[in-house]
């Protein structure tokens, strides 16, 4: 290739990624434009909540969620503090953002009202109950506590807890990967040219996704965007310190950028690909679940990983390229420079120590190892995932939680969040009777267009005396139960399921939905989805390895370790989550997306090592060949596991409790399958195997180096 292409062309894959910075950068704060915390779009089509929902607008006025307003004075409620209260449903009332007030609702205690006032559609949710709580601030009389709550006071502190997710979330994960890079490579310029490949990544993927979202291709809701940065930095930045190891190696070989880029590419391009390759099979395996908003995070984080793949092999390539040795100053390695002794009695620091404990003790290093991390797993025992209360979604302060606790004191809990059943208008009188029957039910009512307040009461007998009558569509009928236990109580939700059975013996078409319904149905779809997806990741992930490392044995070991390193890091979690945090339990998806993501992302190392220790033994045969791809890969994994665990961890920063436990599941199980699975477990089953752990490829029948 001439000198003119050599200069040219890694110049214009860099001003190409400057291109796509310039215009994806600005997308970064516009994502949440796109996003969406509505837990019922999430739900697949077939769920009965889904359906309610679709057809809860044939029998009402259309509007949005709910916001309950919730007055309380201990002793009871003065005549002036009713006043005020009727003042301010008539305040709500005048608001653009507000469809309906109901009436004021005094407690039976005396000791609280309820006002309901419901969102018009094209309320923005967040900014509508920020302004509802200041209204009623203002119209607080001393001594009067006020709350907003409800299914629009939830999603508003949701959406709240989310706003550091464009900002915060991304600096602070850029800072800790930034000072790690520095400790390791002591260069004050590798680091920003790593970062600057991962950002760029970044950049694009956003762009894409917000495209894609504004089309209504991919839903994307506050975790899945979080995920999206914190896997997008991690993987490129992997990427890119695999890509750098092997050409600062190059550059001891070869005296021009242009030779070491070269030498480097074919060494990496293998592992890299094949690694991002693993990453982006395993995330859509989650295309399979029923649930939308794990669908949505399949594609999302495929597009990301494929960002992050393109970036560290044409990018990073072209800036080390421009700045050759001078990016690894001040310990710029020379050309003609020895490589470092790997093995034997020379070798010198940590690897090769490791190395020799390996070689020395090798059957009884994987036993301890295989033994510890089974041990950890004992944790899974005590590890409850089937789902959790929506007011504990958000960690730390939440107006909507202590709202809903101050209503559940005064009235029936499930007040302002009802459970809705259709069912047909000629089985009206049984659906009531069968619903008030129900345990845990405080109240009927139908829903009716024509109604101020939008339902009218009803009794087993007859609908309302009232000039109002239930809304009737195709033949059906909308009920609105009200439960005595607060909405997202385990109580509720059983309510839910008996009255799913009960309704179903009277009219076998009926469904019930509603929020409660929609947490069961959630839930529900969710351990469906991990039972499902989890093995075919595992199958998919074995078939891949084979085809890559040639071989049987060893992809079934390494899928082994794999699986102990990720029990061992949930039951480490489970542990911590009960036991220190205290935490009321965990989403079905937790251990679902923490597999994916130590599966996927732990098949990285795994294939980082393997692919080195057989490029070694072809060389020096089996047990040189391990000892040698560990003590050169041994550095480059250990920093890549670092700079994963503490991207992940950075997720702890947005105070929501789905994030906060991937967060420390996946940081910590990459620091186990950094520290002991790629560092001795595999190395010491791979030595004491040897030639076995290639079978049947040629190198298994190798009795001599090749």
């Amino acid at each position: 290739m001439s000198r003119f292409l050599r200069i040219v062309l890694p110049a214009l894959v860099i001003v190409a990624w400057l291109a796509i910075a310039a215009v994806g950068g600005p997308y970064f704060g516009k994502i949440s434009e796109v996003s969406t915390n509505d837990q019922t779009s999430f739900l697949p089509a077939s769920a009965d909540a889904t359906k309610v929902q679709e057809r809860s607008s044939e029998f009402r006025q259309e509007s949005g969620a709910p916001a309950i307003i919730v007055l309380e004075r201990e002793g009871g409620m003065s005549s002036s503090d009713l006043t005020a209260a009727k003042d301010l449903a008539t305040q709500l009332g005048d608001r653009d953002d507000v469809e309906a007030v109901s009436p004021v609702i005094p407690s039976e205690d005396g000791d609280a009202v309820e006002i309901v006032a419901t969102l018009t559609t094209a309320a923005d949710t967040g900014d509508a109950v920020e302004a509802i709580r200041a209204d009623v601030d203002d119209a607080l009389p001393s001594g009067v506590s006020g709350y907003v709550t409800g299914p629009a006071g939830f999603t508003a502190d949701l959406t709240e807890a989310f706003a550091g997710i464009d900002g915060l979330l991304l600096g602070v994960a850029l800072a800790a990967v930034f000072v790690i890079l520095i400790i390791v490579y002591r260069s004050p310029l590798l680091p920003i040219l790593v970062l600057g490949t991962a950002t760029f990544a970044l950049c694009a993927s956003i762009l894409v996704v917000w495209w894609l979202a504004k089309a209504d291709i991919v839903t994307v809701n506050g975790q899945v965007q979080g995920i999206l940065s914190i896997l997008v930095i991690g993987a490129a930045t992997d990427y890119a310190l695999l890509y750098t190891a092997r050409f600062r190696e190059a550059l001891r070989d070869h005296r021009t950028g242009w030779g070491a880029t070269k030498a480097a590419l074919r060494g990496s391009l293998e592992p890299i690909l094949a690694s991002g390759g693993t990453v982006i099979v395993g995330v859509l395996c989650l295309l399979l679940s029923d649930l939308n908003s794990n669908k949505a995070l399949g594609p999302v984080a495929a597009i990301g990983i494929a960002f992050s793949l393109l970036a560290a092999l044409s990018l990073l390539p072209a800036l080390l390229l421009a700045f050759r040795r001078a990016a690894f100053w001040p310990l710029r390695p020379a050309y003609g420079s020895a490589h470092p002794v790997l093995t034997g009695p020379d070798a010198r620091g940590i690897w090769a120590r490791v190395g020799r404990l390996v070689a020395k003790r090798s059957r009884v290093v994987w036993i301890v190892c295989t033994v510890g991390l089974l041990a950890m797993g004992t944790g899974l025992v005590g590890l409850k995932a089937d789902g959790v209360p929506q007011s504990d979604l958000v960690i730390g302060a939440s107006q909507a939680r202590d709202g809903q606790d101050v209503l559940a004191d005064h009235f029936p809990g499930g007040s302002g969040s009802p459970a809705q059943v259709i069912g047909s208008e000629r089985d009206l009188d049984a659906l009531v009777d069968t619903v008030t029957g129900v345990d845990g039910v405080d109240g009927v009512v139908a829903a009716a267009k024509d109604a101020p307040s939008g339902t009218v009461p009803v009794t087993g007998d007859s609908p309302s005396n009232g000039a109002a009558t239930p809304t009737v569509s195709r033949g059906d009928v909308l009920l609105e139960a009200t439960l005595t236990d607060p909405a997202d109580s385990d109580a509720a939700e059983e309510t839910v399921r008996d009255l799913r059975t009960a309704v179903e013996q009277v009219d076998p078409g009926a469904i019930v939905g509603g929020v409660t319904a929609t947490a069961v149905d959630t839930n529900d779809t969710g351990i469906r989805d991990r039972t499902l997806i989890i093995p075919v990741v595992l199958v998919v992930i074995l078939l891949i390895l084979m085809l890559l490392l040639r071989s049987v044995v060893a992809p079934l070991v390494l899928i082994g370790s794999v699986i102990v390193s990720f029990a061992a890091a949930l039951g480490v979690g489970a542990l911590v989550f009960d036991h220190v945090f205290h935490f009321p339990g965990a989403d079905p998806s937790v251990p679902l997306y923490s597999f994916v993501f130590l599966v996927a992302l732990g098949v990285d190392y795994n294939i980082f090592l393997m692919t080195r220790v057989r490029e070694e033994a072809l060389r020096h045969g089996p047990h040189e060949g391990v000892l040698r791809g560990l003590g050169v890969t041994g550095g480059v994994i250990t920093s890549a596991g670092v700079v994963l665990a503490a991207t992940f961890a950075a997720l702890g920063v947005i105070p929501i409790l789905f994030l906060v436990q991937i967060a420390f599941v996946v940081a910590f199980g990459v620091l186990l399958d950094t520290i002991v699975v790629r560092s001795l477990l595999v190395p010491a089953i791979a030595y004491d195997l040897g030639r076995r752990a290639w079978w049947p490829s040629r190198l298994s029948r190798a009795n001599h180096h090749m």
